[in-house]
């Protein structure tokens, strides 16, 4: 098993992709301008327990279909539980768990996992020279778009876009998104219409090796 990161600095002199990789300046606290709602990452510890049955109490899940939340951006949860509540997104365990939820609530959840420390991933060898290559340049040959151009070099992702932190992320769950955006299964909100349109240019082979590539990118 290594660390990701071993790999990034000669991957990096190889980039041609321009990108733009936005920080939030506090990771307790985050403010939606378009509700001018503030997310309190202490409410949110509060009212958190529920959420720790699965994802952990610190957002670390132990298991791996389960997604980690911990130092995931805030504008994404929100965004992910509005789509479970309105059944935009379904996901049977999640919508029960969402439909109760008033947006503060959101926002106030959203705020304390954002703030809380991931733990680190690793990465098996195997495939892992495959997954850094469609991560980092994609495959022009079926035009399967790079994930580094939205993603970031070291999968931060990007809190104003609303793309996620994938970096550190469970293969295993990592994998079913892409197999669900594939599918269908996830519709055209957010942007699953934009990831749809990559992931069905995918083999299984590539989705398997890239989602190998980011639990361990850091």
């Amino acid at each position: 098993m290594i660390y990701i990161q071993q790999l990034t600095d000669k991957g990096m002199k190889k980039l041609t992709l321009a990108f733009c990789v936005l920080t939030l300046g506090s990771s307790t606290v985050y403010a939606a301008t378009s509700t001018h709602l503030t997310g309190d990452a202490m409410a949110g510890k509060a009212k958190s327990g529920l959420c720790g049955t699965c994802h952990g109490a610190d957002g670390n899940s132990a298991n791996s279909l389960w997604p980690h939340l911990a130092g995931q951006h805030a504008s994404y949860i929100v965004q992910q539980l509005k789509g479970f509540q309105s059944e935009a997104r379904t996901e049977p365990s999640m919508s029960p768990m969402a439909a109760p939820l008033t947006e503060q609530d959101m926002f106030d959840l959203a705020a304390y996992f954002e703030s809380q420390a991931p733990k680190i991933g690793t990465a098996s060898q195997e495939s892992l020279e495959l997954g850094e290559n469609i991560y980092r340049g994609g495959n022009q040959e079926t035009r399967v778009s790079a994930c580094i151009s939205c993603h970031g070099p070291k999968g931060k992702g990007n809190p104003a876009a609303k793309y996620p932190k994938i970096s550190g992320q469970h293969a295993d769950y990592a994998l079913k998104q892409l197999q669900d955006y594939k599918s269908g299964v996830r519709k055209p909100e957010d942007n699953a219409a934009m990831m749809r349109d990559i992931v069905v240019k995918m083999s299984d082979d590539e989705m398997k090796a890239v989602t190998n590539y980011m639990q361990g990118l850091y």
